[in-house]
């Protein structure tokens, strides 16, 4: 193994958080991870992971020695790509996580054109919509929508998320289209229950804030499970636009409220900061930002 390769796997180990971890990470055995980095210290002259049977943790010159090959390995990142001579030669496994629906239902396309134009790079996808730690999971990106609290990560941003307020004509023709956030006290709801808010917030055309608790009849972790209740008339339901665009191209719902403004959430990917960003992962975000944009194709039904 050469320098790069043992300064990749070094912070593999520091990312990962153990030995232990980062074998698993990399699908080779810890002996072999462990032996690495006793002869890169040795080789270096010094210690830079402190290990006892309990625990792992940076020394002072561990913690520089990270700081400094991260600037390295992005330097050799950054040659290579610029390299106009050779080849782009985009290869290695991406390991990446996004939302179930988001992925099943638009990113099958992104990840067949990708594939086709990188044909060494292998994919490792999780479509769920659990909270990933990407760095304890060993994922190099994520896709999330909506707001992002945890400033340990990097995020760009992809796409800008429309939502609609829908309901199925034959529910309407029966309920009544609702007008006022009042109204919807005579309405059944059906409520994505990930969200952990029981309310709802739209914006009139004269520029003001309508607040509104809501008590959901149906409550679900998938969108497209209440796209599908609400297409078969159990009630009105709050989704993003890129779940319900082709119900709503086809009629099977219809949108109410359409005289309020309603919150738009984004879509961003997301890394760990301060984390060497591969190419494969570079080339990637922005070839999904590329397809989608902000007036993505599932806005135009």
């Amino acid at each position: 193994m050469g320098q790069l390769e043992d300064m990749a796997m070094f912070v593999r180990i520091v990312e990962a958080g153990s030995i232990t971890k980062a074998a698993e990470q990399l699908n080779i055995a810890k002996s072999a991870v462990s032996r690495r980095l006793k002869e890169l210290e040795e080789r270096l002259g010094s210690q830079l992971i402190s290990r006892t049977t309990r625990q792992s943790k940076l020394t002072q010159a561990g913690e520089q020695y990270y700081q400094q090959v991260n600037n390295i390995l992005r330097a050799v990142d950054a040659v290579n790509e610029h390299a106009t001579d050779a080849p782009m030669r985009i290869e290695g496994t991406l390991k990446m996580t996004a939302p179930l629906s988001f992925g099943l239902m638009h990113l099958n396309d992104v990840i067949h054109k990708y594939a086709n134009k990188h044909p060494n790079l292998r994919f490792d996808l999780d479509f769920s919509d659990r909270r990933i730690d990407l760095i304890e999971e060993g994922y190099e990106l994520a896709i999330r929508i909506g707001e992002l609290q945890d400033s340990s990560y990097q995020a760009k941003k992809l796409a800008l998320i429309r939502c609609v307020i829908c309901a199925s004509p034959n529910y309407l023709a029966k309920m009544g289209a609702p007008e006022t956030l009042d109204d919807l006290d005579n309405h059944a709801l059906l409520q994505y229950s990930l969200d952990q808010t029981n309310s709802i917030n739209l914006v009139d055309t004269e520029g003001r804030s309508h607040h509104r608790t809501i008590d959901a009849k149906i409550k679900a972790t998938n969108g497209e499970f209440l796209v599908d209740l609400a297409v078969k008339g159990h009630g009105i339901t709050f989704v993003p636009t890129f779940i319900a665009y082709k119900k709503l191209a086809l009629g099977e719902l219809v949108p109410v409220f359409q005289h309020y403004q309603l919150p738009t959430l984004t879509a961003y990917a997301v890394y760990p900061k301060n984390r060497f960003l591969s190419q494969r992962c570079r080339y990637l975000i922005d070839f999904i930002a590329e397809q989608f944009g902000d007036n993505p194709y599932w806005d135009q039904y």
